[in-house]
């Protein structure tokens, strides 16, 4: 009797034990369901932060000539480290860390000139491809309350020595048109002796050179840029001359001490 009751029974324990594993895998799947779930929405929202910090922010409309002009300087400044390190990166036995750096002094400058015409064209106010009036010799000095005239057409004058002054209060003039011009020496910038002596150089000549011409160069620049945080309005502007400043600081302190490891 007892041996029939066993035999009875299997099937019946047999069918729990079935039941209880089929609960435990339903169980098991639908937490791995919710997990994956779970890892995909993280995973979205990461990509999605990660898009929105990576992708250009709107350039605003608002500005003011300060704007303008630290556009408009920044550019033409920017195009000449662009050719400086075009120049050196041409040339043969270039250290590779002079190299990664001239690199990344082309890109890194490349896209921001991209920007600044971005935000020149947002404005409605051209880059310009005019010459800029003869400035020799203008230094630093403050330059408040500059009046509201139209300075369109400068003429091809020279801008040595022309330094990034205070504007405040600059007017609103019509300032369209107004070019790079030849700005040898502005806020660091090679002349064309300089760029000459460097096309010819070799070498660790070549390394010296750009290294030596490009600290100024980078100074400028960020004296420049300092201005635009004091003076600027358009926050987009002032953004980008803060990252400037921040990148061109960390470059200096590369490029002095590759100076003193040539």
């Amino acid at each position: 009797m007892k041996r029939t009751i066993t035999l009875s029974t299997l099937p019946l324990l047999a069918a729990l034990t079935l039941a209880a594993c089929s609960q435990g895998t339903e169980t098991g799947d639908t937490g791995t369901l919710t997990t994956s779930a779970e890892t995909v929405t993280r995973s979205t929202e990461t990509t999605t932060g990660t898009t929105t910090a990576q992708a250009p922010g709107e350039i605003t409309p608002e500005h003011n000539n300060a704007d303008v002009m630290f556009t408009r300087m920044m550019i033409p400044h920017h195009q000449q480290a662009v050719e400086m390190s075009e120049i050196l990166l041409a040339k043969d036995n270039i250290p590779g860390e002079v190299a990664a750096f001239a690199q990344r002094v082309f890109d890194t400058q490349t896209a921001e000139i991209d920007q600044m015409n971005a935000m020149l064209e947002t404005w409605d106010r051209q880059p310009g491809s005019g010459n800029m009036g003869s400035m020799d010799g203008m230094g630093p000095g403050n330059m408040d309350g500059m009046g509201p005239g139209n300075m369109d057409g400068m003429g091809p004058g020279n801008m040595d020595g022309m330094g990034p002054g205070n504007m405040d209060g600059m007017g609103p003039g019509n300032m369209d048109g107004m070019g790079p011009g030849n700005m040898d020496g502005m806020s660091g910038m090679m002349d064309r002796e300089g760029m000459t002596a460097l096309e010819n150089a070799e070498g660790t000549e070549a390394v010296r050179l750009y290294l030596e011409h490009m600290i100024p160069h980078h100074e400028g620049a960020i004296d420049m840029a300092r201005n635009q945080v004091n003076n600027g309005a358009n926050p987009q502007a002032i953004a980008l001359a803060e990252q400037m400043i921040t990148t061109q600081e960390a470059e200096i302190t590369e490029m002095e001490q590759m100076l003193q490891n040539l």
